[in-house]
């Protein structure tokens, strides 16, 4: 079965990003037009100097964010981002300028200005889901596709093309797995047909060896080839690329990052040279404020609520024992770095020895009786939300452990200081598990960092609140915390 690629935007690709910056700014005018009828009913003159502002700027932030490349092998959340975040830009920059001149009448007074944010963001946003719904539809009857070729057939290979399949939006049309360690199968893949990398295959039938993928690339049959040789076969991979340079097929090496432990792998430009970051750092940029401002509002919402509970807790501990009301003991934060987390004292002795702390057990003489009792409610930690609002913790993150213990497990498991590359917390994906209390054995604290990770990985703000409203509910008690 022969494959036609049938290319519509590719060799109009700058034709289309131009078409798309018109579009954009066409469509901011018409937010602040629209804006203008529904609360004026006319157009004044400082509305459209503003629009034309606001133009301006967009067009600046585009340039940083990059958001009139191709988005072919990208998701419409993550392309809705970086336009949400350069029209916020944007409009925050003219915002205060219009403010300070007075710029536009009433258009920077409240609501006008967040109706026009809104219609033009709907807008911006709009657009492009009607032209993603378009080329899907023009890809699934095989116009605008790109024929694939994926060299090797390894485990590696095989990701690749699960990750292409599942690229549904993309157009992606797999003509097949070209080696030279092996013959071609006697019944080479169907097109689109792939071996699945979670299927148990070591390897799949092969479209042919290396001199075919140059004849086709040749001919113009294949688009995009994706190498997927291990980074040993250096030889090779020079052959291929230099024979490919024949062809105008564009080429991309594939790097088997999948052996190593990957979190929020991500690739940087070092002034001109790409590198790729195994381990990434979750929390930056525009998601670090956006889980900042998530623990600013949800802590002062808390604190209020709780301020009651507090008060009458710490009258308790101080009236019941002696000793301060509170325990400050140091812990490791955000990359490592020390830091005071707050905690009601909850036991005889405040020790804060960084070189050896023992834990806390069953029937240990050290907690007293009020003690054991907000220890087993976790209401001992309810101080923390002051950590929160001085941005050394955060509501939602792995816990943070004594130092002893950092420098005990660091050792013994691996990944284990991966857990202090977002922001402690006072609740966690592990704790609502059930991973919580003391980690007499190493199974135990291995099951905790499990969990933490995962919940590193697929951070997101939804899953903050499913564990806010997990901990509500069964995260504040469990069988293991005395």
């Amino acid at each position: 079965m022969e494959l036609q690629s049938k290319g519509v935007v590719k060799p109009h690709s700058s034709l289309f990003a131009l078409l798309a910056r018109v579009v954009d700014c066409a469509l901011v005018i018409t937010g602040v037009v629209i804006t203008a009828f529904l609360s004026l009913e006319s157009l004044p003159q400082a509305y459209l100097i503003a629009a034309l502002g606001a133009v301006i700027c967009l067009q600046f932030s585009a340039e940083f964010a990059e958001i009139y490349r191709s988005w072919r092998s990208e998701t419409m959340w993550a392309e809705a981002k970086q336009v949400t975040f350069c029209w916020l830009a944007s409009f925050v920059f003219i915002l205060a300028i219009g403010s300070i001149t007075n710029l536009g009448e009433s258009l920077f007074a409240w609501p006008q200005f967040s109706l026009w944010f809104i219609i033009t963001l709907a807008l911006l946003l709009g657009w492009r889901v009607s032209a993603r719904v378009l080329l899907q539809k023009l890809r699934d009857n095989g116009y605008n596709t790109r024929s694939v070729a994926i060299v090797g057939s390894g485990e590696l290979a095989l990701e690749v093309a699960h990750r292409l399949q599942k690229c549904t939006w993309g157009g992606y049309v797999i003509r097949g797995f070209y080696d030279d360690r092996q013959n071609p199968s006697s019944e080479p893949l169907e097109p689109n047909q792939t071996c699945r990398s979670d299927s148990g295959a070591k390897n799949c039938p092969l479209a042919g060896d290396f001199s075919d993928l140059i004849s086709e690339a040749r001919a113009g049959k294949i688009d995009q080839v994706y190498l997927t040789i291990p980074m040993r076969g250096e030889e090779r991979i020079q052959w291929i690329i230099k024979r490919l340079a024949t062809s105008a097929t564009s080429v991309y090496i594939i790097p088997d990052v999948f052996m190593f432990d990957l979190l929020h792998a991500r690739t940087v430009n070092l002034n001109g040279i790409p590198a790729i970051g195994i381990v990434g750092e979750p929390n930056r940029g525009t998601m670090s404020m956006l889980k900042r401002m998530e623990d600013i509002v949800l802590a002062l919402i808390i604190l209020a609520l709780i301020s009651g509970p507090m008060l009458l807790i710490a009258a308790a501990v101080k009236l019941t024992s002696k000793g301060p009301i509170f325990f400050r003991q140091t812990r490791y934060g955000l990359d490592g770095r020390p830091f005071k987390m707050w905690k009601f004292r909850s036991m005889t002795v405040c020790e804060d020895n960084t070189a050896e702390i023992k834990q806390a057990q069953k029937n240990d003489t050290r907690i007293t009786k009020l003690g054991g009792f907000l220890r087993r409610t976790s209401l001992d930690e309810l101080p923390q939300f002051l950590n929160v609002l001085e941005g050394t913790m955060s509501i939602v993150g792995p816990r943070p452990h004594a130092v002893a213990h950092n420098e005990l497990y660091r050792e013994q498991i691996s990944g284990y200081m991966l857990r202090h590359k977002i922001k402690p917390g006072i609740t966690g994906w592990a704790q609502v598990n059930g991973a919580r209390g003391e980690t007499d054995t190493l199974d135990k604290m291995e099951r905790r960092v499990e969990f933490d990770l995962q919940y590193i990985r697929n951070w997101s703000v939804a899953w903050d609140l499913k564990i806010i409203f997990m901990t509500v509910f069964k995260g504040f008690t469990g069988k293991n915390a005395y």
